[in-house]
């Protein structure tokens, strides 16, 4: 079977392969020949002429039909490539009807560009114009200016001389008036605000303090801040004493505490800085008295297991104010702090007392306030907690406290600026210092809280009265309500409404600068004109 020819063939190379086929046979014809062998001549011959002829004609019709085929492959392949060029006119043509389009785009855009250049040209020559304009105008402005302030320099050096004074100097002197006017109008209107402020504020403040007052009803001073142990007899006090003072000696030591034993009859007094160290003491020593065994030995051992029991008593007072106060996730140094407060006195009032006081007032004022009452109990339980080491440490007892607080965990803000600045020391950041404040003042202020001796109280009313007399203008001072107010007589010649509230101010500053009271102090300054005439 004949291997199909390439389309791409000429009619020659056709003509030769069918040639070379009709070789090939005569060949094959001779091989033939000779293997016979014994056929004749002529049977061969004519049988490769037959074979000869067969392989002529299929060469033949092998290679009519390659022609045609190759023939109809040619036809397609034009065909196809007619298509291809006629695609590719298309897609020539549908270019240069996009060209042609954008070749109108740009031709319309180099008109309207054209058309944009024209008019900046024409508003470029306006601008121009304009600006010539406005040259002229503003030469002839300042050509009338020069005029005018030659004018106005005129007219100055006429008016200077007849008032008889400068430019500066008629400057200053208006100025000086008006300074003057200010100042007056201001402490005017300073003195109106504050007044209706003040009066606003001390009605709501005067309700707030009330109803705190009358929902919180608390202890009054009563304890004694001489200790003393009472001794059965005489003899105990030589055994307290030992030989050669020994047994005091040592129970000196071991306490911390002075021992006052002298001839008042049936009491020795024991005296302590620390009120902690003084209660063990006492408690100590009546214990002994009450044993009657006094020795060194005996005198440790008692100590030791009293001072563990006040430990114990400390922690137990201070976990039973958190409780009351109802203030959680104290850390134990804390609560034990509280307790320690319990031995400490401001004015004889108890300071854990105090403490939970303030916590309560200072709760009803927040409530009023429609802020956090329970963060504002916080504030008031902790305020005074520097107290219970201040002794130890330097500083005042705030900034003790805070430093405290911030050592054992305490990270609320509120009440770290509350403990820090109740006094004032620092300003305060939250609304609840301020409220801490005021309930502190309420618990030291209110009847029977506190107390102190006549001599500090009459000290006191003369320091008073001391520091109103000092202003000028003032010419009588008197301190009345027991020191809760100082009333201020002042010169009204010399001495106008305005001068009177800065003489106010002035006095409750050196005040609360200078001196140390419980609550507070009022200062009333009173200015009166008095007209007096005889008719006989």
């Amino acid at each position: 079977m004949l291997e199909p020819v390439d389309p791409g063939m000429s009619t020659t190379t056709v003509v030769a392969l069918a040639g070379a086929c009709a070789v090939g046979g005569a060949v094959a014809g001779a091989l033939a020949a000779r293997f016979i062998g014994s056929r004749s001549l002529r049977v061969a011959r004519q049988q490769a002429t037959a074979i000869v002829e067969t392989a002529q004609a299929e060469a033949l019709a092998s290679a009519k039909g390659l022609e045609l085929e190759a023939e109809r492959r040619i036809a397609e392949r034009r065909a196809q490539i007619d298509r291809e060029i006629d695609a590719a006119l298309a897609q020539l043509r549908q270019g240069q009807d996009a060209l042609r389009t954008t070749q109108q785009q740009v031709d319309a855009r180099l008109a309207a560009l054209g058309e944009r250049e024209r008019r900046l040209d024409e508003r470029d020559q306006r601008v121009n114009d304009r600006e010539r304009e406005a040259s002229t105008t503003l030469e002839r402005a300042k050509a009338a200016l020069t005029e005018r302030e030659a004018a106005l320099a005129d007219l100055r050096r006429q008016l200077e001389a007849i008032a008889g004074l400068t430019r500066d100097e008629a400057m200053q002197r208006v100025l000086d008036d008006a300074r003057r006017d200010s100042e007056h109008e201001a402490a005017q209107l300073r003195h109106a605000l504050l007044s209706e402020a003040e009066r606003s504020a001390r009605e709501q403040g005067r309700e707030i303090t009330l109803m705190a007052i009358q929902r919180y009803a608390g202890e009054t001073v009563g304890e004694s801040t001489v200790r003393t142990v009472k001794v059965p007899n005489e003899e105990i006090k030589g055994r307290l004493i030992g030989r050669e003072g020994r047994n005091i000696r040592a129970l000196e030591k071991a306490t911390g505490a002075d021992l006052l034993i002298d001839d008042t009859p049936g009491v020795i007094a024991v005296s302590c800085f620390d009120r902690v160290r003084q209660a063990i003491a006492v408690e100590a020593l009546q214990r002994l008295v009450a044993d009657g065994r006094v020795h060194p030995a005996r005198i440790e051992d008692v100590v030791a297991q009293v001072r563990r029991d006040m430990e114990q008593r400390i922690t137990k007072a201070g976990e039973e104010a958190a409780l009351e106060a109802d203030v959680r996730n104290l850390h134990p140094r804390v609560i034990e702090a509280l307790g320690r407060l319990s031995f400490r006195t401001s004015y004889a009032q108890n300071v854990l007392r105090h403490s939970i006081e303030v916590a309560f007032l200072s709760q009803m004022i927040a409530d009023q306030l429609g802020l956090d009452g329970r963060l504002a109990r916080r504030c008031g339980l902790l305020h005074d907690l520097g107290k219970a080491m201040d002794h130890e440490m330097e500083g005042g007892h705030p900034a003790i406290g805070r430093d405290f607080l911030v050592r054992h965990g305490e990270r609320n803000e509120a009440v770290l600026n509350a403990v820090a600045g109740h006094h004032g020391d620092i300003p305060s950041t939250t609304p609840y210092t301020p409220i801490v404040m005021a309930a502190d003042a309420l618990s030291g202020a209110r009847p029977g809280a506190r107390r102190e001796s006549m001599e500090q109280y009459v000290k006191r009313l003369q320091q008073l009265e001391a520091i109103a007399r000092e202003h000028a203008g003032v010419t009588e001072a008197f301190a009345v309500q027991a020191g809760r107010e100082v009333r201020v007589i002042v010169d009204a010649g010399s001495v106008d409404d305005a001068r009177t509230r800065a003489i106010a101010d002035s006095i409750a500053a050196r005040v609360e600068r200078e001196m140390t009271f419980p609550g507070e102090i009022k200062v009333s300054v009173l200015r009166e004109v008095r007209a007096e005439a005889s008719a006989r």
